[in-house]
């Protein structure tokens, strides 16, 4: 049994949130309880449920804005042994994205429902509820928006690097039978367009397993894993014959070169051996597998970052 979970890409070089690592530690282990006790899927849904509900990470409660100062969420699930897939995009007021999109995964035979039909169904699930933004975070929208529209002409991608402080939550697992999960969540970009559904929710773009290679998780910015189907491209490789380490590599030096964007992913095989990479600042990462367990704000290469 494995896990890996990530608490978003790091593009900023502001100081490291030990409050983010400490919470990151936490998810990690009811992931692992989890993935004692019942399958992969219960260990990464809950993992990134927890990140949902903590104020540190850009998902659920921590969720950044739109433009219009709403937070909407994506999210997405997928089984690995029968390769469904559940995803939820653009929605408000839902306690758990990631539970959403597990029960659109288990009950309604689609695979991505966003906007006001998700809000239904969150309703119909009793997983509707007033999400409330920390002040942190409004005070950082007063912020952002001011400047925005101070700027006059400026390149979005270019402007929004400059605070991604924290970002995307997920979640990579193994179980006893062999069968791999995924599962993502995040309230997106900085100002986005309100509705603007990025990588997450979308089907191989930031979430992606297949219990016969491995599983894949990713962060950054969205629209890098949209225009190259980044986890689907790190699964892949794994079912190639790559290791980890290795597809993450692969796919984060494509991202790098075609589009000069930043994405991060972490990924298990089929194994359980864990892989990450990314081309930000740091990677808010834990894993526990075969005996190994991990914790922190990693660069590139894997070391601590402070």
């Amino acid at each position: 049994m494995s896990i890996i979970i990530h608490g978003g890409l790091k593009i900023s070089k502001r100081k490291i949130s030990e409050e983010a690592v400490k919470e990151l530690e936490n998810a990690l282990n009811i992931g692992v309880e989890n993935l004692k006790s019942g399958s992969a899927i219960d260990a990464v849904v809950e993992a990134v449920a927890y990140m949902e509900d903590s104020p540190y990470f850009n998902a659920g409660v921590g969720s950044s804005l739109n433009l219009e100062g709403v937070a909407e969420f994506d999210a997405s699930v997928m089984d690995g042994s029968t390769l469904r897939y559940g995803g939820v995009g653009a929605v408000k007021n839902v306690k758990n994205p990631v539970r959403l999109a597990r029960k659109i995964m288990e009950e309604t035979g689609h695979s991505l429902i966003v906007g006001e039909g998700a809000e239904k169904l969150a309703v119909k699930y009793g997983l509707t509820g007033e999400v409330r933004t920390t002040e942190r975070v409004k005070q950082m929208y007063k912020t952002f928006i001011k400047e925005l529209r101070s700027g006059g002409g400026y390149e979005y991608f270019q402007w929004v690097r400059k605070y991604l402080e924290h970002g995307t939550v997920g979640a990579v697992a193994l179980d006893r039978d062999g069968n791999i999960a995924a599962a993502t969540s995040t309230g997106g970009l900085w100002l986005k367009l309100p509705g603007r559904v990025g990588d997450t929710p979308t089907p191989g773009c930031g979430t992606y397993a297949d219990s016969r290679a491995g599983g894949c998780s990713g962060s950054g910015i969205g629209e890098a894993g949209m225009r190259l189907c980044t986890a689907k491209r790190v699964v892949d490789l794994l079912s190639q014959g790559y290791n980890s380490w290795q597809a993450c590599r692969i796919a984060i030096g494509e991202v790098e070169s075609k589009l000069s964007l930043k994405f991060g992913v972490i990924a298990l095989d089929r194994r359980g051996n864990v892989g990450y990479y990314h081309n930000g600042y740091a990677f808010y990462i834990a894993y526990q597998t075969n005996g190994k367990r991990l914790s922190g704000a990693l660069n590139r290469n894997g070391e601590p970052v402070q």
